[in-house]
């Protein structure tokens, strides 16, 4: 451990408390920014198409689906590919982010071993660089909706802000505590891929969610205490806009979409307010630790 890394150890008294870390990760934003580009650029290093192939795979998910479940399986869900697609940015972006804030710290060792920042800036970086390409997936959605003449549903514009910003919340509180623990008890990375792995399918993407309420019954309100559905339904109410006759999503207006999100909300930022103090107790080793 270098001198300088020795005067930034806290003793329990002295770690900065979530506001403070959260004051420091603004006073680096311009660090911040650089690491998400360098994330960006590292991805796509000596790479012809470069960020042409962050369309090219939701393009493909959109033909191969729709192609699949809808010509060939016979899907009854209309224009099964878009369906499938809104979902899936949502889920994209927090696979993608969360997977790499949990290696982010690891990753980064000879950063963290030789200069001292806020080391929640690296789980950030990675979840920045999800969020470029979760935008740059919008834009193929964006242009299905016009080749297919479909519209969104402007009205419930509202909850998709909402909702993008409680899955920004969630994926950086998961995201931030698990890049600490990684470095402590390297399993985690992998048992994190099994464990979203089985969350993907309890998640309303694939299939409508009335597949699951209708099973439940009237304990249909128990799917919602997954808080990836509220999200995923929230961006499929507002890109797929699925006509009424169809069945495939609540036909709830937009208050019941934001107290879902609300709920969700609340608990993301409960969530990152501990993700904050377990992330200030295992920070001190962590260069040691890599």
């Amino acid at each position: 451990m270098t001198d300088h890394q020795r005067t930034n150890v806290h003793t329990p008294s002295q770690r900065p408390g979530p506001i403070r870390r959260i004051r420091q990760v603004i006073e680096y934003r311009e660090l911040l920014g650089n690491l998400t580009r360098k994330e960006l650029k590292v991805k796509y290093k000596n790479s012809v198409l470069g960020f042409l192939w962050s369309l090219l795979n939701p393009l493909l998910y959109l033909i191969v689906f729709s192609l699949v479940f809808q010509e060939i399986l016979r899907a009854q869900v209309p224009l099964f590919g878009v369906f499938l697609l809104s979902g899936l940015v949502a889920w994209n972006l927090f696979l993608g982010g969360l997977t790499g804030a949990t290696g982010s710290i690891v990753s980064n060792a000879p950063l963290v071993q030789k200069v001292w920042f806020p080391r929640e800036i690296l789980a950030l970086a990675s979840i920045g660089a999800a969020l470029v390409h979760f935008f740059l997936q919008l834009l193929v959605l964006f242009g299905a909706l016009l080749v297919f003449q479909h519209a969104p549903a402007w009205g419930y514009l509202p909850a998709l802000v909402l909702a993008l910003a409680v899955l920004l919340t969630l994926t950086t509180a998961i995201g931030v505590a698990l890049s600490a623990i990684n470095v402590y008890l390297r399993d985690t990375q992998h048992l994190l891929e099994l464990v979203l792995l089985a969350w993907f399918w309890l998640t309303a993407i694939v299939y409508p969610i009335r597949l699951v309420t209708d099973r439940l019954g009237e304990w249909d309100w128990v799917a919602l205490l997954n808080p990836m559905i509220p999200i995923v339904l929230t961006f499929q109410r507002v890109i797929y806009n699925p006509a009424v006759e169809d069945n495939i999503l609540p036909e709830e207006p937009l208050s019941w979409y934001l107290r879902n999100l609300s709920f969700v909300g609340i608990g993301a930022l409960l969530a990152l307010w501990g993700a904050l103090v377990i992330f200030g107790r295992l920070e001190d080793d962590l260069g040691e630790e890599i």
